[in-house]
C-alpha cells in the first residue's frame, strides 16, 4: 500500500483579512500569501463541505468579498 501523503502546510493568514476587498485583488493577495487554491463563489452557491487543506473560499457579492474561510 501507498504511503498517505501528508498535505502541506496552510499559510499563516487569517480569511477576515479579505472581507470588504475587491474580489480580483482578494484573489491575488491570497495567492501572493501562498494559497494553492482560492476559490469565488456568488451567495447561495451550493458547495460540498469537504475540507481542502491550503483552499480559500471567499463569497463574492457586487464584486466584493463579503465572506471568507478556509477550506
Amino acid at each position: 500500500m501507498a504511503p498517505i501523503p501528508t498535505p502541506s502546510a496552510e499559510p499563516d493568514d487569517s480569511p477576515d483579512a479579505y472581507v470588504g476587498l475587491p474580489a480580483d485583488r482578494a484573489e491575488r493577495l491570497a495567492r501572493e500569501r501562498g494559497w494553492a487554491t482560492v476559490r469565488a463563489l456568488q451567495p447561495g452557491t451550493i458547495i460540498t463541505m469537504e475540507y481542502r487543506v491550503g483552499r480559500l473560499n471567499f463569497e463574492v457579492k457586487d464584486g466584493t468579498v463579503a465572506r471568507s474561510w478556509k477550506g
